[in-house]
């Protein structure tokens, strides 16, 4: 039985030699959420985050997606089911404009055959002017339109992470894995990228997991939150629930339950 989750994870296993890195974690990410995924330091989340995307091969367990077993695909094929694990197309090509890194996304363009390119001009003209269209749309969306013509090398970290997100509405993607969005960005950036994550989610019904230690920012967007470490699923529920659990509270600090405060500080 898969769950009826838009992603079901049974029972997975990661192990590295002799250290077990995902070590019999079980979890499922309803559709239409923004699930957080919190947790000590080498708790496993992004080890987690590589082998349902298909960067890692489980060592043992099931991923499931809308109900198809996915495990251990990789990720080229995962992508075109809608799955995104943001570092996969965080790379910008940096002498490029930002538009034009918009428009790289898309797989199946015509203008990728040479059949197209001695025959098919039109066609790749169209193609090409439809996904111009929808990249300056992509640009607004994020408030950074300003940036279209501005070269990815030279845009700020922050508008970098907004360029990834970006990325992701250029296949419409059904499900979005980010890991660590707010490192390195400043709290005003932080709040656009937040804003664009609710707003993706409400208007357009995408699925985020999102790996954070910025609580402010798991509180602001995620419901439920995951906690997990060494390995497995610690607990889940709302954010103050997290934050009022005494395994959860000892995971982060030893000390219980007077330090809980301290939480993802």
């Amino acid at each position: 039985m898969q769950g009826t989750g838009m992603i079901v994870v049974q029972d997975l296993h990661k192990h590295f030699g002799g250290f077990r890195a995902v070590d019999g974690a079980s979890l499922e990410i309803a559709q239409g959420s923004i699930t957080g995924l919190i947790g000590p330091n080498g708790a496993g989340k992004t080890t987690l985050f590589n082998v349902i995307a298909g960067v890692l091969k489980p060592t043992s367990g099931r991923v499931f997606m809308a109900g198809e077993d996915i495990t251990g695909l990789p990720p080229h094929d995962l992508f075109h089911k809608g799955l995104l694990r943001t570092f996969q197309i965080a790379h910008e090509f940096s002498s490029m404009s930002c538009r034009e890194n918009l428009m790289m996304v898309p797989g199946d363009q015509a203008g990728e055959t040479l059949w197209n390119t001695w025959f098919g001009r039109k066609r790749i003209a169209d193609q090409e002017r439809a996904l111009r269209a929808k990249a300056d749309e992509v640009l607004e969306f994020l408030t950074i339109e300003h940036l279209a013509d501005h070269k990815a090398g030279q845009i700020s970290g922050g508008q970098k992470k907004l360029l990834e997100l970006g990325r992701t509405m250029m296949v419409d993607a059904r499900i979005v894995f980010l890991d660590e969005v707010g490192a390195g960005v400043n709290r005003t950036l932080l709040n656009t990228i937040g804003d664009a994550i609710l707003r993706l989610n409400k208007e357009r019904g995408y699925t985020f997991v999102v790996i954070e230690h910025d609580m402010d920012f798991i509180g602001r967007l995620c419901d439920p939150v995951i906690c997990m470490a060494e390995g497995k699923v610690l607990a889940q529920g709302t954010l103050p629930e997290i934050k009022a659990n005494e395994q959860v509270i000892e995971a982060y600090l030893g000390t219980g339950l007077k330090n809980k405060d301290k939480i993802g500080a």
